[in-house]
């Protein structure tokens, strides 16, 4: 059976070393983006996408709270977590039934978020 793909989506190559070995080590394939702008263009192209992980300040036109949003309008099945270590977002300013994460996650916060997925 093929392992459910998870889309990263971080700006800063180090953090996005760590989230692909937590995400790989929570048994998904990831796939990864610099920014929102190309993580919509992978998820315009693929359907088997199950998980986003975002974090929030990124450069490109949208941040992840956009890209959060987008998602949610056009690929509501998707699981989205969204990370930052700047930002402790409310509830309200993110979409229903999405996961926040201040960074430094653990891979058991990571993982625990992960599990949610159905």
């Amino acid at each position: 059976m093929s392992k459910p793909i998870a889309l990263i989506v971080e700006d800063e190559p180090l953090l996005m070393m760590h989230a692909v070995d937590i995400v790989e080590d929570a048994g998904f394939d990831v796939l990864e983006a610099a920014n929102a702008d190309a993580a919509v263009a992978i998820l315009e192209t693929r359907d088997d996408i199950r998980v986003v992980v975002t974090d929030v300040q990124m450069p490109g036109s949208m941040d992840g709270v956009k890209l959060a949003k987008a998602v949610r309008d056009r690929w509501p099945p998707i699981l989205i977590i969204v990370v930052s270590g700047h930002h402790k977002l409310q509830s309200g300013e993110l979409p229903d039934d999405v996961t926040f994460l201040s960074k430094p996650y653990s891979a058991r916060q990571m993982h625990q978020a992960l599990s949610r997925m159905g």
